[in-house]
């Protein structure tokens, strides 16, 4: 029996983007289906965190997610643009936002044709794998070809459907919450959460303890 489980996952999460292509392994891998249902970036739901956290926050972050992206061969850089908008030197987010809306609605909207997973893991590539200009031109229109999905429909899901994608979003945010945590990534498996890229090996015993098994 194909074991099922929820990745919870943000566009403007560094660690996310690094545990993708682990994600979408262990799918290949495994008898096992992934569900990846975006939330929107704590710089949305809450604007004050980057100005409340420890000053230090920022640094040590930036520190961790460059090494281990060595450490994984991945290549990382810089968003550019970032898909929040913010002042990095005062850490204020702008009230405009026209990048992480647009992507992460996408990203739902890829959700309800069961193809979340490759879009998300193909746009972030082009996010944080060094695309400039990630935004404009053909960038996104090959990543969601290369999933299978077709940007203009996506595109125009977004623009119409705004208002359910966003409540959907907000029940993503909620089943996170519901399973006993809030950030990202995180994957739930029976109700329970692994939180972080680092706990892909713990989460992929418990399933082994449910009965997972290789692809054949």
């Amino acid at each position: 029996m194909t074991l099922q489980a929820d990745i919870f996952w943000s566009f403007r999460s560094p660690y996310s983007y690094l545990a993708m292509r682990r994600y979408r392994a262990m799918e290949a891998q495994y008898d096992l289906q992934l569900h990846l249902r975006p939330v929107y970036p704590l710089a949305v739901r809450e604007p004050t965190f980057f100005e409340r956290n420890h000053p230090g926050w920022l640094r040590y972050t930036l520190t961790d997610v460059f090494r281990l992206s060595q450490y994984l061969g991945i290549a990382f850089f810089p968003p550019n643009p970032d898909p929040i908008v913010q002042d990095m030197a005062t850490r204020t987010i702008a009230e405009d936002q026209p990048y992480i809306y647009r992507i992460t609605r996408m990203g739902q909207a890829a959700a309800r044709k069961g193809k979340s997973l490759a879009f998300c893991d193909e746009v972030s590539q082009l996010v944080w794998g060094g695309t400039a200009n990630w935004h404009e031109g053909d960038h996104l229109k090959h990543a969601a070809e290369r999933a299978g999905l077709d940007l203009a429909e996506l595109d125009a899901i977004a623009a119409s459907d705004a208002e359910a994608l966003d409540a959907e979003l907000a029940a993503n945010q909620e089943a996170l919450e519901m399973a006993g945590h809030w950030g990202v990534p995180t994957l739930v498996f029976q109700g329970e959460p692994f939180f972080g890229q680092d706990r892909i090996d713990l989460a992929i015993w418990r399933m082994e303890q449910a009965g997972l098994k290789e692809r054949e």
